[in-house]
């Protein structure tokens, strides 16, 4: 959009380098590990949070007001549940170090966007990458280049020039389509087999209502 305005000034276009930075990963399921390996080959610091943590190697584990606290990054990694709903809002932005970069490629819903824009305007979040809006259903899966944007928050993030929005395209790569496919055959293949699903997810499990010791999927089967 630069070059097409013939503006070629570098204001607004300073980085920083990573390495030597904090990164907080918030969830810790297959993504955020990765995630997390990649922070470390770039010589970053990683802390995480997790409510189930399973150790890696490299990474600090640390309550979530610690990482809020430390953090350069703030990465979301995490499902969307009635518990984390809204997790990132004005409170939780207040007690993250001035001019964190969030990036969201999780749940849209997570993060509450009226917060996230208010804490953009004022400084304190000083970058967001947003795969995800909590509103995207009605606004990301079809050409709506025709229609006037109704959603205000939504278009005036996409208007500022230190956020990223990419409407729940960031992955489309050849080999995730082709990974998405397999997996979703193999899924569908193991449930009418009655066999385990490795890609299961149970929540109810997670919770506090049951004993995690109590969950049948820990033994090999199915969630019921």
């Amino acid at each position: 959009m630069r070059t097409r305005d013939f503006n070629f000034s570098l204001v607004g276009l300073t980085g920083f380098d990573l390495h030597g930075k904090t990164a907080g990963v918030v969830g810790m399921g297959k993504i955020g590990r990765i995630f997390a390996g990649i922070c470390l080959g770039f010589g970053m610091r990683v802390l995480a949070y997790d409510a189930f943590p399973k150790p890696q190697d490299g990474v600090e584990f640390v309550p979530l007001d610690s990482l809020l606290a430390e953090s350069d990054i703030v990465s979301l990694h995490c499902p969307l549940t009635p518990e984390t709903k809204h997790l990132f809002n004005a409170e939780t932005f207040a007690r993250m170090k001035r001019g964190v970069v969030i990036v969201n490629t999780s749940r849209g819903g997570l993060v509450d966007s009226e917060a996230l824009l208010a804490a953009l305007r004022g400084g304190q979040v000083g970058a967001a990458g947003l795969d995800v809006y909590e509103e995207e259903s009605e606004w990301f899966y079809e050409d709506r280049s025709d229609v006037t944007m109704q959603n205000k928050t939504l278009s005036l993030l996409v208007s500022m020039p230190n956020v990223i929005v990419t409407s729940h395209q960031a992955f489309l790569t050849h080999e995730a389509l082709a990974n998405i496919a397999t997996t979703t055959l193999a899924n569908l293949d193991a449930f009418f087999a009655g066999a385990p699903l490795e890609n299961e997810i149970c929540y109810r499990c997670m919770g506090t209502d049951r004993p995690q010791t109590d969950c049948p999927k820990r033994a090999g089967g199915r969630c019921h």
